[in-house]
């Protein structure tokens, strides 16, 4: 006897005979019930009645004691019945049974789930015909069906494996479109760039920033002063700058000028995480109208990776920029998570990305 389930809580669990259950010193519902106990763990083994329920058995060191209000009435002599497996069932109220985590078959099957247990609990209908109850936590969730076709189980993004493949199709055709379209674009007006900081959120200074065109020229690479933030310890981890390197770097405001001069010459500007740069950079200019101008001249490399993995690699499940030059097989140029070697690193994914981007 070597079968296994696995439970909905992901542990599996091997079949055994009553009389090993017995000798092990486990304990069914019914058991557990006539002792006012119940569960707080999953079973530990389960055999099968000759009609093809379940029993399940459970540990005596992962059970606690009943709620009364739940499980028994102390001033009233509690119902119960024997199933053929010779557990005893309580009698409760269908509201006192959903308080407990009990449905009918019925009701679990409306909600898809296969009910593989025993009856945990019973009540009388207005015929006097018996009602079991189920545990829906031991029941087996049946798998969804495709919300396209309705014919087969759902294998990602609510469709079936077929339904997803077609639909993968269309969007990886789309996709190729449009990475692999003619920008005609002049390398030396397209600027990668790239910041680091203090800390993570707006609030926080910039220290460092660098600029790099489509050549691979190295157009700006400066350390920059902060003016309010005096350490920033849990940052310093990640890039390596120390509040020493920057003590006789340009302020922003010192260095916004020229930074304003790059971007305005430029007709594109590329960065690995746009929004969170775009964030600290649009305050070196004094105008939103400025403020939108730079925004329309933006691109995220790291969005354009993102939809690259979801129509052609949606086996990678992660998207930072150290994943994107692993998925392209891209070596770090410098000290990676510095500025100028993140600035680097954007370069050559996005022209892996977009292999016809430049004019030439």
């Amino acid at each position: 006897m070597n079968t296994a389930i696995r439970l909905r809580s992901g542990a599996t669990i091997n079949e055994i005979r009553k009389k090993d259950a017995e000798a092990k010193g486990f304990l069914t519902r019914g058991m557990l019930y006539q002792m006012h106990l119940m569960p707080s763990g999953d079973p530990v083994a389960y055999s099968t009645n000759e009609d093809g329920s379940v029993v399940y058995y459970y540990d005596p060191e992962t059970v606690v004691e009943a709620q009364p209000e739940l499980w028994y009435f102390p001033e009233a002599k509690a119902e119960t019945i024997t199933l053929p497996s010779g557990n005893r069932i309580p009698r409760m109220s269908i509201k006192r049974a959903a308080s407990c985590g009990y449905y009918t078959k019925e009701r679990l099957q409306r909600l898809h789930y296969d009910v593989i247990e025993e009856p945990v609990a019973y009540t009388y209908r207005s015929d006097k015909s018996i009602l079991f109850f189920f545990d829906k936590k031991t029941a087996i969730r049946q798998p969804l069906m495709c919300a396209r076709c309705g014919k087969a189980a759902r294998y990602r993004k609510k469709l079936c494996e077929s339904c997803y493949n077609q639909e993968l199709a269309v969007r990886r055709a789309e996709g190729e479109q449009h990475r692999n379209a003619h920008y005609n674009m002049e390398r030396s007006r397209v600027l990668f760039f790239d910041l680091e900081l203090t800390g993570f959120y707006e609030r926080d200074e910039i220290i460092s920033i660098s600029v790099v065109n489509g050549h691979g020229d190295v157009i700006l690479d400066s350390l920059i002063r902060p003016t309010h933030t005096k350490k920033w310890k849990k940052t310093e981890k990640i890039h390596g700058i120390t509040p020493d390197m920057t003590l006789n770097a340009p302020t922003l405001e010192e260095i916004a000028p020229r930074i304003r001069e790059i971007f305005d010459n430029a007709d594109v500007l590329i960065a690995y995480g746009v929004s969170t740069d775009y964030s600290h950079i649009k305050y070196i200019y004094p105008t939103e109208q400025e403020r939108e101008a730079l925004k329309l001249k933006l691109r995220c490399c790291a969005n354009e990776f993102v939809r690259y993995i979801h129509e052609c690699r949606p086996d990678i499940q992660h998207a930072s920029l150290g994943d994107a030059m692993e998925c392209f097989g891209i070596e770090w140029e410098g000290t990676a998570h510095t500025s100028i070697a993140d600035t680097f690193a954007c370069r050559r994914v996005w022209e892996r990305l977009f292999p016809n981007y430049y004019r030439d």
